[in-house]
């Protein structure tokens, strides 16, 4: 019998572990629903600036039997804020979002503040990590950071900036390579923190929005840097696309990451016939597990795994009003084949 954590390590070194492993990151794919925050009576906004909050809720994420690791942080604004964008930390209901971006051209780059990973939320987030880590070794770890395509268009107006990216492409490029740096320096503490593994969501770099040549340029290129730094430093990676993954399957292939996970446009069963060695995650309807019955996300679970998904996941991040026992059907759509073996 595998742990969790021995379970996901297994699969995401390319081996076969004693069943399919089953979890949901944090970061843009996080699962902090409204029934979750009321049976362990830890709230968001407030869990996104207190460390003990933010790991109390990423542990009953695991202890309420919804996913097999603790994932943190629960957002996708921690990075720009750091760079000085202002972030409205949210609700309940709704998740933090960027209300005021720092810069109004890529050429500005040059005035951005470096991430200090000791300063602000990201020390939350390290402290999170640490806590956790003290709770023993049986459970994975993911820490979570923002795509660097996402990042950069968090901190400047997005339109503008996918429109310099042909028509200012040098400046564009020193703008993506700070923000890469900065993506480093914030994963490599999250790994010094305790972290096992780091997942990497990247929804604004779709080869859809940039087409096949300025999603290797931009997307490829950048993304691998992160990863091959992560590896470096000790941590297995995952990588989120979002979007229809036709234009770029080629380039898809490209990413260094040790799994590659994509949204529910995505069928499984066309993501493994373009990508056939490489290890998969995903990708169960969030649209189902908000609005659905148990019984039918448990058939997508198993479809999902039945066309070649190694982990099982949330094909994105989870609705805030999302059942608690549609979340568990998921788990115990794989804990099945435990019977079955």
């Amino acid at each position: 019998m595998f742990t969790p954590k021995e379970r996901l390590q297994t699969v995401l070194s390319g081996k076969k572990a004693d069943r399919t492993p089953c979890i949901c990151p944090g970061g843009m794919m996080n699962m902090i629903t409204e029934e979750l925050m009321q049976t362990v009576q830890i709230y968001l906004p407030q869990a996104h600036t207190d460390a003990a909050m933010m790991s109390g809720l990423a542990k009953a994420v695991y202890e309420q039997g919804c996913f097999e690791n603790y994932g943190v942080p629960f957002c996708m604004t921690i990075e720009a804020e750091e760079m000085g964008a202002k972030v409205d930390l949210g609700s309940s209901a709704y998740e933090p979002h960027v209300t005021e971006y720092v810069m109004e051209t890529v050429s500005d780059w040059k005035k951005l503040p470096s991430v200090d990973p000791e300063h602000g939320r990201a020390r939350v987030v390290l402290d999170a990590i640490r806590i956790l880590k003290a709770e023993g070794n049986d459970v994975p770890i993911v820490g979570n950071l923002t795509g660097p395509v996402s990042t950069a268009s968090s901190v400047m107006e997005p339109v503008i900036f996918y429109k310099e990216l042909r028509k200012k492409n040098e400046d564009a490029h020193g703008y993506m390579q700070f923000v890469t740096d900065q993506l480093i320096r914030f994963g490599k503490a999250q790994i010094e923190a305790g972290a096992d593994v780091i997942a990497l969501s990247d929804p604004s770099a779709t080869g859809e929005i940039l087409g096949p040549k300025f999603f290797e340029e931009f997307t490829v290129r950048y993304v691998n840097q992160i990863v091959d730094a992560m590896k470096e430093a000790g941590a297995q990676t995952i990588v989120h696309i979002c979007g229809h993954m036709n234009p770029v399957y080629k380039e898809v292939n490209e990413i260094h990451s040790d799994a590659l996970s994509f949204d529910s446009v995505v069928p499984m069963k066309e993501a493994r016939s373009e990508l056939k060695d490489r290890t998969l995650m995903g990708n169960v309807s969030t649209y189902t597990l908000e609005f659905g019955e148990p019984d039918k996300v448990e058939t997508l679970t198993e479809n999902c795994v039945k066309n070649g998904s190694d982990i099982i996941a949330p094909a994105c991040g989870l609705g805030m009003r999302s059942p608690l026992a549609n979340i568990r059907a998921i788990l115990a759509a794989v804990r099945k084949e435990e019977t079955h073996a």
